[in-house]
């Protein structure tokens, strides 16, 4: 398929909405391959020195990150693309070329998918591999969509994507057989519902999809099935179910419930929001615009001088400014700030941003490495001490020193080893037990000293939760997630 012509027929009437381009040049949009990257791509009609939403006066919108998960298959990319559509993202031609794609290739029900899932594998095989991104705006908000993939061997791209949200939506399939596919084990919705509350999605929307299906057909009772089954769950996931999550019902692939309130024809039972009026309704916690600067890098790419790209989750950055490179120190100033397309003097905490530096190369930053204020760098270290709980370990593994596993943090993917176990906290009491620990089994919760090969930049969970809290996976399974209590000072640089 010419990219030319997509990017055309993409194109939106308005300027300011422009979509997560890969290289913000139009002239090297012609070189950009559709399985680069799977972000939607634009070109930037909108003027060079449009101002963020902290300058602009008219702009007063706030911005969330939202992350679809969810089970393969469950209709994330679908649920994500009829948002576009219906927030008016995407122009009724690209879905009839959609629509006649999906159909040649004898997929007729994926076609909404296609909006998020740009690159042909994901499209032949129906499934999402990388973390796509896109934006659309409410009456309130300004929102990025991250769709995560649902297949368990991509967990680690569903991470990259949920570490970078505020607000998570679990899409549930409401088909018969398929939600019980999902949620018994081994199946995606468990681990993922488990590693969003560790990465800091602190609000859940579960919406239960595929709601019109002829095995469903708005049914009530199902629809309380999965709910009363979904609750002990999320509860035991640590989502306090009356204030942190939200239910309800809907159908991404004809868009019932979405923008609008379903008919009372279709569904007489349901009397709750549609889905734009939840996502606005959500409240989200406060971030500090005046602390140190914290920017877990996620990406990085030469265009111009050195680009880095990831979510602000401290303090503020603007151009002109000297920050540091964390864990190598290295000193650097900001050129160019970008949110979403559009060059900004300043970016607060949540923004996705683009930062464009001078004074490193891009060869010498790997992801994971962390933008920092000089004044409060963040520390870097090689071990440290976390509570941990162990959710499910492998056949037959028992947890103790020596164990080994990858540790994901904010950005960080990195190899670790438990040096030593200090004590068990009581799970009734939550207080440290008493006898000497030398090994936890399923379910336990444990407090010890981890140790990596490499220089991390971590914070206790104490200070900055978004980077202070993890998980540790074996094999390509989520066996524990922990939050990090105290920083080996020794080990500190």
């Amino acid at each position: 398929m010419d990219i030319e012509e997509e990017i055309r027929s993409l194109q939106l009437d308005s300027s300011e909405d422009n979509n997560g381009v890969v290289n913000p040049e139009a002239a090297k949009l012609e070189q950009i391959e559709e399985s680069d990257k799977m972000d939607v791509v634009k070109e930037i009609s909108a003027p060079e020195d449009i101002e963020g939403p902290e300058d602009a006066e008219g702009d007063k919108k706030r911005h969330l990150n939202v992350v679809f998960i969810g089970h393969v298959d469950a209709g994330k990319s679908t649920t994500g693309g009829q948002i576009l559509f219906l927030s008016g993202q995407v122009d009724d031609r690209t879905i009839q070329k959609y629509e006649k794609e999906a159909k040649d290739k004898s997929r007729e029900s994926w076609y909404m998918a296609y909006i998020m899932d740009t690159n042909e594998e994901e499209r032949v095989k129906g499934k999402t591999v990388e973390v796509g991104r896109a934006h659309f705006e409410t009456e309130t908000t300004r929102f990025t969509i991250l769709d995560a993939p649902g297949h368990k061997s991509y967990v680690p791209n569903m991470i990259s994507g949920a570490s970078q949200a505020d607000i998570g939506v679990l899409v549930i399939s409401a088909r018969k057989g398929e939600f019980e596919t999902g949620y018994e084990r081994g199946g995606q919705t468990r681990e993922h519902v488990q590693l969003a509350k560790t990465l800091g999605v602190s609000k859940l929307l579960v919406v239960v999809n595929k709601m019109d299906d002829p095995t469903v057909n708005w049914s009530k009772e199902r629809y309380d099935e999965i709910e009363s089954k979904m609750i002990p769950f999320l509860r035991s996931s640590g989502y306090n179910v009356k204030k942190d999550v939200h239910f309800l019902p809907l159908s991404g692939l004809v868009g019932l419930n979405m923008k609008t309130r379903v008919d009372k024809s279709l569904c007489s039972w349901w009397n709750g929001p549609c889905l734009f009026e939840a996502l606005d309704a959500i409240e989200v916690p406060f971030r500090d615009p005046k602390g140190p600067f914290r920017m877990p890098i996620i990406d990085k790419f030469k265009d111009m001088g050195t680009v880095v790209m990831g979510k602000v989750e401290s303090g503020s950055v603007r151009e002109g400014d000297s920050l540091l490179v964390m864990p190598n120190k290295a000193q650097v100033k900001v050129f160019a700030v970008y949110c979403d397309e559009n060059k900004v003097k300043l970016a607060g905490p949540g923004e996705n941003v683009r930062v464009r530096l001078s004074g490193i190369e891009e060869e010498d930053i790997i992801s994971g490495f962390v933008l920092s204020s000089i004044a409060k760098p963040i520390p870097a270290v090689y071990e440290f001490v976390a509570q941990l709980q162990i959710l499910e370990l492998l056949d037959n593994a028992i947890f103790t020193a020596g164990y080994k596993a990858v540790l994901h943090i904010h950005s960080i993917v990195e190899e670790c080893e438990i040096i030593e176990l200090l004590q068990q906290i009581d799970p009734k009491t939550k207080k440290p037990m008493k006898k000497k620990v030398l090994f936890v089994k399923n379910g336990a919760v444990v407090v010890c000293r981890i140790q990596v090969n490499n220089l991390i930049c971590i914070e206790k969970f104490s200070d900055f939760p978004q980077l202070g809290r993890f998980t540790l996976r074996t094999e390509g399974k989520t066996v524990a997630m922990g939050k990090v209590t105290d920083l080996n000072s020794a080990s500190s640089t």
